[in-house]
Order: C-alpha cells, then sequence, then structure tokens
C-alpha cells in the first residue's frame, strides 16, 4: 500500500512496503550494500556497521547482512549514500528505473533490489512483482523438481517390481529344486534305514557265529593242551635217549679225530705240492675290482647323496680287521656326514680317504671306499691314497647298490665288513654274509689312532 502527502503522489521515499521483503531481494540487497561499503568513509557509515569497514565484501555479507539490511530500511541517508555508489556501478539499470521502466532482460531480482535501494516513484510494485516472480519460479523450480522426484520413484518402482519378479522366480526355482532335493533324501533315507536293518541283521548274525567259532576255538585249545603235554612226555623220552647217542659219540670220537686231522693234513699237503707244480702268480686282481663302477675321473655329472646315523663301540671293527683276509666296505659319505657334514664336500673325501690310508696301513686289510656319483656335477679328479681301492657309483646306480655288488662278489667264507649307518644297507649285507658296521664305529677308530 503506497502512502501519500496532501491527496498527491509524493516521492518514491514515502512508499512502504506492506509485506516482508522477499528472501532473494533482502540478499542482493545486502550485496549492493556489501559492494558499495568499501567506498564510504567510516565517518559515512553508521555507527552500527563501522566495525565491519574492514571486511571483504564477501565477508561483510556474511557477517552484517542482516545489520546492513536494518541500516538500509531505517537510515534514509545511509541508502542514499549506498544508491549513489550503485548508480556509479549500474548507470544504465539506475537510469531505466529512474526513467520508470526496467530493461526487460534484467533479472527481476536485481530490478527488485535497486528499486529498493534506490526508492524511485513505483518501487514497492517492483519489489512486490518481484517477490511474485520468486515465488512463481520457486514454486515452477519446486513443480519441476516433484516432477523429476515421481519420475525417479516410478522408474524405482518398476525396478523394484521387475527385480521382486525376477527374485520371486529365483526362490521358485530355488523352492522346486529344493523339494526335488528333499524328495530324493527321503529316498536315501529309506534306503540307509532298510541297509541298517540289514547290517543289524547280519551283525546278529556275526554275533551268533563268532560264538560257535569261539566254542570251536575253545575246543581246538583243549585238544592242543592235550597234544602239547603229550609231545612234552615224548620230547623227554627224545632227550633222553639223544643224551645216551651223545655218550656213544663221546667214546668213538678220538678215532674219528684222528682221521679228520688225517685227512685235513693229506690236503693241505696237497695243496701246497699243486702250488709249487703250477707257480701260480700271486693274486694281483681282487674280486672287488670285477665290479662295473666308475673310478675317479671318469664318471658322468650327478651331485651327491649323504647319509647319516647312530654310533657304536670301535673294539668291534678292531676285532673284524684282525681276521685273515679281512675286507673292508666304507659307504664313504655315510661316514662323512655323519663326522663331519659342515665341510664341503672334496674336503671330506680327502679327509676320509687320509683315515682309511692309515688304517689300511695298521690293519694290512683290503679297503675300498665307495662314493654317490649319481648325481654329481663333473668328474672328480682324485688320485686313491695308497692302501685304499676308491669307487663311485655309475649313473642310475646308487652307492648301496655298489657295496652290495661288491658283497656278492666276495667268495663265501671271507671276512667282509661293510661300514654304513643306512639301515637297508646294513640289513642287506648281513644277508649276503658280510658283517655291517656303524659309521659312528669307524669315526672313533679313526680318533683313537
Amino acid at each position: 500500500m503506497v502512502e501519500t502527502r496532501g491527496g498527491e503522489p509524493d516521492d518514491g521515499a514515502a512508499e512502504v512496503l506492506d509485506r516482508p521483503l522477499p528472501e532473494g531481494v533482502r540478499r542482493r540487497v545486502v550485496q549492493i550494500v556489501a559492494d558499495a561499503f568499501g567506498r564510504l568513509t567510516v565517518a559515512e557509515l553508521p555507527a552500527a556497521l563501522r566495525q565491519y569497514a574492514r571486511f571483504a565484501p564477501n565477508r561483510r555479507a556474511k557477517f552484517a547482512g542482516n545489520a546492513m539490511a536494518a541500516a538500509v530500511e531505517t537510515d534514509t541517508i545511509f541508502r542514499q549514500r549506498v544508491g549513489e555508489k550503485f548508480r556509479e556501478a549500474q548507470p544504465e539499470l539506475c537510469g531505466a528505473l529512474e526513467a520508470g521502466s526496467a530493461p526487460p532482460a534484467a533479472d527481476p531480482l536485481d530490478v527488485a533490489a535497486a528499486a529498493y535501494v534506490l526508492r524511485p516513484t513505483g518501487w514497492v510494485k517492483l519489489v512486490t512483482a518481484a517477490g511474485e516472480e520468486a515465488q512463481r519460479a520457486h514454486a515452477e523450480r519446486a513443480e519441476e523438481e516433484s516432477r523429476a522426484e515421481l519420475e525417479r520413484l516410478r522408474a524405482q518402482l518398476a525396478q523394484a517390481r521387475e527385480h521382486t519378479r525376477a527374485e520371486t522366480e529365483r526362490l521358485r526355482t530355488e523352492l522346486d529344486a529344493a523339494r526335488k532335493e528333499a524328495e530324493s533324501l527321503h529316498r536315501k533315507l529309506r534306503a540307509a534305514l532298510s541297509d541298517v536293518k540289514r547290517g543289524e541283521a547280519a551283525l546278529r548274525a556275526a554275533r551268533a557265529e563268532t560264538e560257535a567259532v569261539r566254542a570251536e576255538g575253545q575246543a581246538q585249545l583243549s585238544a592242543a593242551e592235550s597234544e602239547t603235554r603229550r609231545l612234552k612226555a615224548r620230547l623227554g623220552e627224545a632227550e633222553t635217549a639223544l643224551e645216551a647217542t651223545r655218550r656213544a659219540a663221546r667214546e668213538g670220537r678220538s678215532v674219528e679225530d684222528m682221521r679228520v686231522r688225517l685227512l685235513l693234513d693229506t690236503v693241505l699237503d696237497a695243496a701246497q705240492g699243486l702250488r709249487r707244480e703250477l707257480a701260480l702268480p700271486p693274486v694281483s686282481v681282487r674280486p672287488a675290482e670285477t665290479v662295473d663302477a666308475v673310478e675317479p675321473g671318469r664318471m658322468t655329472p650327478k651331485d651327491i647323496a649323504a647319509r647319516a646315523l647312530s654310533e657304536h663301540d670301535p673294539a668291534v671293527l678292531d676285532q673284524l680287521l684282525a681276521l685273515p683276509q679281512a675286507h673292508l666296505v666304507v659307504d664313504g659319505y655315510n661316514v662323512t656326514k655323519t663326522g663331519y657334514p659342515q665341510m664341503p664336500l672334496e674336503k671330506q673325501r680327502l679327509r676320509l680317504l687320509g683315515q682309511l690310508s692309515q688304517l689300511a696301513a695298521q690293519s694290512g686289510a683290503e679297503v675300498t671306499c665307495v662314493f654317490d656319483g649319481a648325481e654329481l656335477a663333473a668328474p672328480v679328479l682324485l688320485a686313491p691314497p695308497r692302501g685304499v681301492r676308491v669307487l663311485f657309483s655309475k649313473p642310475g646306480v646308487t652307492a648301496d647298490e655298489l657295496i652290495r655288488q661288491l658283497v656278492r662278489a666276495e667268495p663265501p667264507g671271507r671276512p667282509v665288513i661293510v661300514v654304513s649307518t643306512d639301515r637297508e644297507v646294513a640289513d642287506g649285507v648281513a644277508r649276503a654274509g658280510a658283517r655291517p658296521v656303524a659309521s659312528a664305529v669307524l669315526l672313533k677308530r679313526f680318533t683313537r689312532g
């Protein structure tokens, strides 16, 4: 509503809004005041706004917006000063408003804010129209947003319906599969129950049969005990007869001993004469040299395995080496891995062969040392020490098999001692007639000197 003086229209300063200033127009007014604020002196500012004189325009609009809006509304002089600064910044818009028309391309909110500050005739209508235009634009935007939200919700609903339909189909399929599986399980359960019943029947039959077998076993045990007692009686009789036979044999033993000794002397003398007649040369080839093996320096590239096990008493080895024509066969890496595994393989071999050479010189026994050559990377260049034969196994043949070949090559009755902690090797050579000795025994013998 517009107030007038004396019934005639006054200037725009007499017009008063009959409603609150629209929010959009208020923000534009505060921005106009903030832009003009910096071009006014402190004395030209209202007392309430002087504390914001050093603020940047954006910070003034943020922190002093309410105070600036109140100052423009209540302080006419301050509003006129802001209007002058605004005319300098926007001369075309201000000139059009003072001429009574707004530029057609101008933003209604800018036009309303400029009219509110400049207060030309009819400014209330401009501010009211700008507020209505802003409300209309806001309503259109809200309607458009509501329409878009409705479309989005409709799309989500359609998607949810499609997802629900697909999920229903999937659940229906799973339910059918579960029903079929349940029917299959029921059939299997019935079959299992039938099997259980048959098993129970078979168990009862087995128990009955077991009882019958137990009764029969008891009867057989009683019969066996009776037979044992009878056999013990017969054994006592046999022992009595054997003792009588032994007494009779002892009485005629002196004559038999004399005949056997005479036959032995005859055989020995015949052997001595046969050796002189044939003039046979000394034996230069030993049975161990006939075994097919790879000697040092002539083997294919392979690496070397190793073994190490337990220890025993070295006195046994001395007794065995004291036998006539004794042959000592040593599982080389089995001994070195037991005694000094931290050394390189080459130094292990050299140390063992040196010790074996001393043992051969002390005992006078034939000594053969066997190394596993199945995985050597290159031929081993090695000069065997005096009194020790050194052999490496061929590709595809382990040292254990080479040791067994050496034992089988010896004639029955010759004392052969095999040094190895490998249980399989020890059992095998024992069955072939050789005497197994643990690697620890040989190592203790070396330390004794």
